[in-house]
């Protein structure tokens, strides 16, 4: 039969309550998180304000309120999912249609400038190249 064993709470000459030893550990444990937790929400502060002065948020939003609103419900729509719905696909096929047009038109007018010079014999005109 083996001894009865005792449990490391237990009371001792040198720890009358049987936990005090690890009571102050753990106390110094949570001090020291104490400590920490408060040391980055500091740097947190310190790095929010370098950003913002570095931004200057509140000036642009005096300056330009409607482009940062734009920017405010773009910044939400990406961040809320929509950048990859059906509605975007759709609002960028349009989009990119509508930025071709000029180009197209350019184009196209350029070849008809080509075209009618051509008819007409006149050699002044320069050739789409």
């Amino acid at each position: 039969m083996s001894p009865p064993r005792t449990s490391p709470m237990a009371s001792s000459p040198q720890n009358p309550s049987g936990n005090g030893q690890q009571q102050q550990g753990f106390v110094g444990r949570v001090g020291h998180l104490n400590e920490s937790a408060q040391q980055l929400l500091e740097e947190a502060r310190s790095t929010f304000e370098d950003l913002g002065s570095a931004i200057d948020l509140r000036g642009r939003v005096q300056r330009h309120p409607y482009a940062m609103v734009a920017a405010a419900l773009g910044v939400g729509y990406v961040l809320g999912g929509g950048l990859f719905s059906r509605l975007t696909f759709r609002v960028l096929g349009v989009g990119v249609r509508v930025a071709a047009i000029p180009l197209v038109k350019h184009q196209l007018l350029d070849l008809a400038e080509a075209a009618v010079a051509g008819f007409t014999g006149d050699d002044d005109v320069p050739s789409p190249s």
